[in-house]
């Protein structure tokens, strides 16, 4: 668990320090818990071939599924409401 943009945040740090296979470990940590930022590094990272193909399928899938449970009819509710200027 922990925080998606921390451990995104660590990741863009490691790979800034050339530790790519580290950072990429922590990219699909944040992607899996629905990071956009860290699955656009990941995508990057595959481009690159630093990332496998599995590794990537992974993170979309759990990236997904992180926000698949962030959803809910409340939620949708109260962004209905935000958007229509009600608070």
């Amino acid at each position: 668990g922990g925080d998606p943009d921390g451990r995104h945040n660590l990741g863009v740090i490691e790979n800034d320090n050339g530790r790519y296979e580290r950072a990429a470990k922590l990219f699909i940590i944040a992607a899996k818990l629905g990071c956009d930022n860290s699955l656009d590094a990941l995508k990057g990272g595959f481009k690159g071939g630093i990332v496998t193909k599995d590794d990537l399928t992974a993170a979309l899938h759990g990236h997904q599924a992180a926000i698949d449970a962030a959803k809910s009819p409340q939620r949708d509710a109260a962004e209905k409401a935000r958007g229509e200027g009600i608070k």
